[in-house]
């Protein structure tokens, strides 16, 4: 398998994992020890995250729970040498409720996510997540 073939491979394993409900340690394996994830500014966390590999696990495990089910459809992935590309529509269910949301609401996304590879394992994720309208009367803000 060529470089990018394994890089697409991986992230698509990685996306696996996740709706899954792989947390903490279990995602380690996919990024390499400096790992950084930016999350840009969204309605979920509308100041945006920089993390590295110990927050984002820790992050992991704080939302376990949050979710009864997670899915990514990916729309479309590309990988040009150790760079991948995917366009992914995002549904989670909510386990509990969440800022004036009932458990059973459906959250839906729109997700751009670029990676850096490095010898098969993430080094860098950037996300640009666009979230679908919910009640206003569930906005907490």
């Amino acid at each position: 398998m060529n470089t990018e073939a394994g890089n697409l491979e991986h992230i698509r394993r990685y996306l696996r994992a996740l709706e899954a409900g792989e947390v903490g340690d279990r995602l380690a394996p996919f990024f390499t020890e400096n790992a950084m994830q930016v999350e840009f500014p969204n309605r979920l966390n509308p100041s945006g995250q920089e993390s590295d590999l110990s927050h984002i696990l820790e992050r992991s495990i704080q939302g376990e729970g949050m979710l009864s089910s997670q899915r990514y459809q990916v729309r479309t992935e590309i990988a040009q040498g150790n760079r991948v590309a995917v366009e992914a529509n995002w549904v989670g269910v909510l386990a509990i409720p969440l800022g004036g949301l009932p458990a059973g609401f459906e959250m839906k996304a729109h997700f751009a996510m670029f990676f850096e590879m490095d010898q098969g394992r993430i080094a860098s994720q950037h996300n640009y997540d666009c979230f679908e309208p919910w009640p206003v009367s569930a906005d907490d803000s």
